[in-house]
Protein backbone atom coordinates (compact mmCIF):
# COMPACT_ATOMS: atom_id res chain seq x y z
CA UNK A 1 0.00 0.00 0.00
CA UNK A 2 1.30 3.38 -0.78
CA UNK A 3 0.94 6.43 1.81
CA UNK A 4 0.74 8.79 -0.95
CA UNK A 5 -2.35 10.59 -1.22
CA UNK A 6 -4.92 10.62 -4.36
CA UNK A 7 -5.64 13.27 -6.21
CA UNK A 8 -8.77 13.88 -7.92
CA UNK A 9 -8.51 15.80 -10.95
CA UNK A 10 -11.53 18.67 -11.11
CA UNK A 11 -14.44 17.89 -12.38
CA UNK A 12 -15.47 20.19 -15.36
CA UNK A 13 -19.39 19.89 -14.95
CA UNK A 14 -18.95 21.38 -11.05
CA UNK A 15 -16.58 24.21 -12.77
CA UNK A 16 -18.72 24.38 -15.08
CA UNK A 17 -21.51 25.18 -12.47
CA UNK A 18 -19.74 27.47 -10.76
CA UNK A 19 -18.68 29.74 -13.17
CA UNK A 20 -22.36 29.89 -14.26
CA UNK A 21 -23.54 30.32 -10.94
CA UNK A 22 -21.13 33.59 -10.53
CA UNK A 23 -21.71 35.14 -13.98
CA UNK A 24 -25.41 34.72 -13.10
CA UNK A 25 -25.31 36.04 -9.37
CA UNK A 26 -23.38 39.22 -11.21
CA UNK A 27 -25.56 39.69 -14.30
CA UNK A 28 -28.54 39.80 -12.40
CA UNK A 29 -26.86 42.63 -9.55
CA UNK A 30 -25.77 44.29 -13.03
CA UNK A 31 -29.86 44.16 -14.47
CA UNK A 32 -31.09 45.64 -11.53
CA UNK A 33 -28.19 48.31 -11.44
CA UNK A 34 -29.07 49.45 -15.10
CA UNK A 35 -33.38 49.10 -14.65
CA UNK A 36 -32.71 51.57 -11.60
CA UNK A 37 -29.86 53.83 -13.70
CA UNK A 38 -32.07 54.02 -16.83
CA UNK A 39 -35.78 54.01 -15.20
CA UNK A 40 -33.72 57.59 -13.10
CA UNK A 41 -32.87 58.70 -16.36
CA UNK A 42 -36.02 58.33 -18.62
CA UNK A 43 -38.47 59.70 -15.75
CA UNK A 44 -36.08 62.37 -15.15
CA UNK A 45 -35.67 61.88 -11.02
CA UNK A 46 -32.74 61.20 -8.41
CA UNK A 47 -32.87 58.51 -6.30
CA UNK A 48 -35.11 60.14 -3.49
CA UNK A 49 -38.12 60.28 -6.00
CA UNK A 50 -37.08 56.45 -7.17
CA UNK A 51 -38.43 55.61 -3.51
CA UNK A 52 -41.71 56.92 -4.07
CA UNK A 53 -43.27 54.03 -5.24
CA UNK A 54 -44.16 55.88 -8.49
CA UNK A 55 -41.50 54.33 -10.25
CA UNK A 56 -42.17 50.60 -9.34
CA UNK A 57 -39.36 47.96 -11.22
CA UNK A 58 -42.53 45.85 -12.19
CA UNK A 59 -43.72 48.49 -14.14
CA UNK A 60 -41.45 48.63 -17.13
CA UNK A 61 -43.41 46.65 -19.51
CA UNK A 62 -40.79 44.68 -21.39
CA UNK A 63 -39.15 43.87 -18.44
CA UNK A 64 -41.97 42.63 -16.48
CA UNK A 65 -41.87 38.95 -17.62
CA UNK A 66 -38.30 38.60 -16.37
CA UNK A 67 -38.80 40.56 -12.89
CA UNK A 68 -39.11 37.19 -11.28
CA UNK A 69 -35.57 35.42 -12.98
CA UNK A 70 -33.74 38.60 -12.02
CA UNK A 71 -35.03 38.58 -8.75
CA UNK A 72 -34.13 35.51 -7.79
CA UNK A 73 -30.74 35.78 -9.29
CA UNK A 74 -30.18 39.32 -7.33
CA UNK A 75 -31.57 37.90 -3.98
CA UNK A 76 -29.30 34.97 -4.78
CA UNK A 77 -26.39 37.32 -5.57
CA UNK A 78 -26.80 38.69 -2.43
CA UNK A 79 -26.90 35.72 -0.20
CA UNK A 80 -24.40 33.31 -2.18
CA UNK A 81 -21.81 35.90 -3.55
CA UNK A 82 -19.21 35.26 -0.62
CA UNK A 83 -19.58 31.31 -0.75
CA UNK A 84 -19.25 31.04 -4.33
CA UNK A 85 -16.18 33.48 -4.25
CA UNK A 86 -14.68 31.04 -1.38
CA UNK A 87 -15.22 27.69 -3.43
CA UNK A 88 -14.19 29.15 -6.67
CA UNK A 89 -10.86 30.50 -5.05
CA UNK A 90 -10.30 27.24 -3.36
CA UNK A 91 -11.14 25.48 -6.49
CA UNK A 92 -8.87 27.46 -8.74
CA UNK A 93 -6.18 27.28 -6.11
CA UNK A 94 -6.50 23.54 -5.78
CA UNK A 95 -6.18 22.34 -8.78
CA UNK A 96 -4.00 25.03 -10.36
CA UNK A 97 -1.97 22.42 -12.27
CA UNK A 98 -5.24 20.85 -13.89
CA UNK A 99 -7.19 23.59 -14.85
CA UNK A 100 -7.10 25.60 -18.21
CA UNK A 101 -5.67 29.19 -17.49
CA UNK A 102 -8.78 30.41 -19.37
CA UNK A 103 -10.93 28.32 -16.20
CA UNK A 104 -8.87 29.34 -13.78
CA UNK A 105 -9.12 32.78 -14.91
CA UNK A 106 -12.89 32.92 -15.21
CA UNK A 107 -13.49 31.54 -11.51
CA UNK A 108 -10.93 34.31 -10.27
CA UNK A 109 -12.09 36.97 -12.37
CA UNK A 110 -16.05 35.42 -11.14
CA UNK A 111 -14.62 35.49 -7.32
CA UNK A 112 -13.30 39.18 -7.45
CA UNK A 113 -16.57 40.39 -9.40
CA UNK A 114 -18.64 39.02 -6.54
CA UNK A 115 -17.05 40.47 -4.12
CA UNK A 116 -17.03 43.60 -5.72
CA UNK A 117 -20.77 43.40 -6.38
CA UNK A 118 -21.51 41.90 -2.89
CA UNK A 119 -19.61 45.20 -1.11
CA UNK A 120 -20.96 47.66 -4.12
CA UNK A 121 -24.31 46.34 -2.81
CA UNK A 122 -23.80 48.26 0.62
CA UNK A 123 -23.02 51.74 -0.82
CA UNK A 124 -25.19 54.47 0.25
CA UNK A 125 -26.37 54.71 -3.51
CA UNK A 126 -26.71 51.43 -3.76
CA UNK A 127 -28.73 50.67 -1.23
CA UNK A 128 -31.44 52.88 -1.92
CA UNK A 129 -31.41 50.85 -5.39
CA UNK A 130 -31.64 48.05 -3.51
CA UNK A 131 -34.75 49.62 -1.44
CA UNK A 132 -36.36 50.54 -4.77
CA UNK A 133 -36.01 47.03 -5.78
CA UNK A 134 -36.94 45.29 -2.96
CA UNK A 135 -40.34 47.41 -2.64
Amino acid sequence: MSSVAQVSSYSRPFVRALAVAQLAAIGGFLAVLLLYLGRMATAGVGPAEMLTGAYDPKDIAVFGVLHPVVAVLYLAGAVLGLPLAIVAAAVAAREREALPRATRTLLLGGAVGGLLVLVARFTPPLLDMHRWWMD
